[in-house]
């Protein structure tokens, strides 16, 4: 199992920024595609960002032109560069890692994003 550590939460005002980051312990993490998901209050969690084992992104149409995942595979990192944050962010995020295809199996324990106005 690997294990994911986040990190880079915290409490930003609106229209501000937060860049999230994902250690994973994974021997080939190259291998592996990442994903940002979120948790807020009272809702399901919900996926944000994914990236390929070729770096290819995909996000969720409501936070396109906002947020930018990437990751560094000399570094076994994945971040989220979070930028125009807004209330609707607030979430508990999660970083996740698939082997195959994007059937994300294992989960760090996540890092809160709270959103004031």
């Amino acid at each position: 199992q690997v294990q994911l550590v986040e990190s880079g939460g915290g409490l930003v005002q609106a229209g501000g920024s937060l860049r999230l980051s994902c250690v994973s312990s994974a021997r080939t993490f190259s291998s592996y595609a990442m994903g940002w998901f979120r948790q807020a209050p009272g809702k399901e969690r919900e996926f944000v960002a994914r990236i390929s084992r070729l770096s290819t992104p995909s996000y969720i149409d409501s936070v396109k032109g906002r947020f930018t995942i990437s990751r560094d595979n000399t570094k076994n990192t994945v971040h989220l560069q979070m930028n125009g944050l807004t209330p609707e962010d607030t979430a508990v995020y999660y970083c996740a890692a698939a082997t195959m295809g994007y059937d994300f199996r294992d989960w760090g324990q996540g890092t809160q994003v709270t959103v004031s106005s």
